[in-house]
């Protein structure tokens, strides 16, 4: 059992980043295009391309949360809330 543990591995990390690079918006794909990821991941052995779609190819997305109000506003201070009193 622990000499199939590598291959285990192996494999997940490839169905993983297979997942992964499918479900991922074309806008947030780096430095190859979606097929080209894919094509990588089902191609290249031993995880190299999963690991390099993991590493390289997607956008983290470390700016932080986009749009929303940005912060909570307590009632009083709200307009909007103390227009509809």
């Amino acid at each position: 059992m622990t000499r199939l543990l590598p291959l285990f591995l192996i494999l997940a990390v490839s169905i993983y980043a297979f997942v992964d690079c499918a479900r991922t918006p074309q806008e947030s794909v780096q430095k190859l295009p979606k097929w080209g990821w894919i094509l990588a991941i089902l191609i290249a052995p031993f995880a190299i391309g999963g690991i390099a779609w993991l590493l390289l190819g997607r956008d983290r997305g470390l700016g932080g949360p986009k749009g929303g109000r940005g912060k909570i506003i307590p009632p009083d201070d709200d307009p909007d809330f103390l227009r509809n009193l």
